[in-house]
């Protein structure tokens, strides 16, 4: 810079000083913001394709999803028909009835049912029968007529089985129950 003169060797200082001044201001000021702006729209870009994933997928998966209701609504329909209806001591004086035909068990007395909310499940929406039945059978009987009752009825539950030796004819045993 020894070729300009002083005043314009100044001038020329100052041009270059306030030039790089200016390009630090724009790219502080105007491309810093820019960036900024970008990254965002960047951002929200990603979080609209994620998105837009997910709703591709839950289109994708509407039969299936469809078609596992259907599923779930036939099976929900098979449950609710084996449930009590009407006269619940008819039904379930008909239902063990016609349950222990096919086995060598006595049922002589059935008690009659009381409802209440369910205990094993907090807010479930259906209400729980109780009754008591006793009758005799033997011990092996016994335990193959509970064991396919409650295969057969999922929803039916035998709870506090009392089993007590019975008196005389061959060992046959008393029984009480309370299903539920």
């Amino acid at each position: 810079m020894k070729w300009l003169p002083k005043e314009k060797r100044n001038a020329f200082v100052l041009v270059v000083v306030i030039t790089v001044a200016t390009l630090t201001l724009i790219c502080f000021g105007l491309l810093r913001s820019q960036s900024s702006i970008l990254a965002r729209v960047g951002a929200s870009r990603k979080a609209a394709a994620a998105e837009l994933q997910g709703i591709e997928k839950t289109i994708k998966n509407a039969d299936a999803t469809t078609n596992e209701l259907a599923v779930v609504t036939i099976a929900l329909t098979r449950a609710e028909q084996d449930m009590a209806t009407g006269d619940h001591y008819s039904w379930a004086y008909n239902t063990l009835r016609l349950f222990k035909q096919q086995y060598k068990v006595e049922i002589p007395e059935i008690g009659h049912p009381t409802e209440g909310e369910v205990d094993l499940i907090p807010s479930f929406p259906y209400q729980q029968m109780r009754f008591i039945i006793s009758g005799k059978g033997y011990y092996h009987d016994l335990g193959k007529f509970v064991a396919d009752f409650e295969n057969t009825f999922p929803h039916i539950r035998v709870t506090n089985l009392t089993v007590e030796p019975g008196e005389g004819e061959n060992f046959r045993s008393g029984w009480k129950s309370l299903p539920s």
